[in-house]
């Protein structure tokens, strides 16, 4: 008898839950196409490139200074003294270590380039997170998932795609 209870109370949550699924809305967006037609986060990535480029380059000279040290040493450690060779050996750690340490500095994972990462698209994504949020109020959706991220959607209505809604709210701002 209490097995049969406990079965019965299982076949109403079950039903209830379907029922109670089934007036669900759910929208998505593609928030790669969002971002790839958005100005502000365009013009966010053509700062962070440039900042890139500008420190990628200067890692480039500094590896490239110390290539030309180390090949210097290697032509002439023969016929060095003990102590410029080992003058030399020191001043090419140094070097390496100014190398790894610039590296860290900008693009390690507390480096500059995710700092500024940060502040040039966090205004973009709470635009983009504001947009998103009134047009799911707008449309009386219960949940909003993004197809271009870790949430895999393996299949969605066209009619459920509130990314040209959220571009367009976007473009009014």
């Amino acid at each position: 008898m209490k097995s049969f209870g406990i079965l019965l109370s299982a076949f109403f949550l079950t039903v209830f839950s379907i029922s109670s699924f089934a007036q669900l809305k759910i929208g998505y967006v593609d928030s790669n196409t969002i971002m790839d037609n958005l100005p502000d986060a365009q013009d966010a990535r053509q700062k962070l490139d440039a900042l890139v480029k500008e420190w990628q380059d200067e890692l480039n000279k500094k590896e490239a200074a110390w290539k030309a040290k180390y090949d210097d040493y290697e032509k002439r450690k023969l016929i060095m003294t003990d102590q410029t060779r080992s003058e030399m050996e020191t001043e090419l750690m140094n070097m390496e270590k100014d190398i790894s340490d610039y590296r860290e500095k900008k693009f390690g994972t507390n480096g500059e380039l995710f700092q500024k990462q940060d502040d040039l698209m966090k205004p973009v994504q709470n635009k983009i997170f504001n947009a998103i949020q009134d047009i799911a109020q707008e449309e009386d959706l219960d949940f909003v998932l993004d197809r271009s991220g870790d949430v895999m959607l393996l299949y969605a209505k066209e009619e459920y795609d509130i990314t040209n809604k959220v571009l367009d709210k976007l473009k009014l701002e």
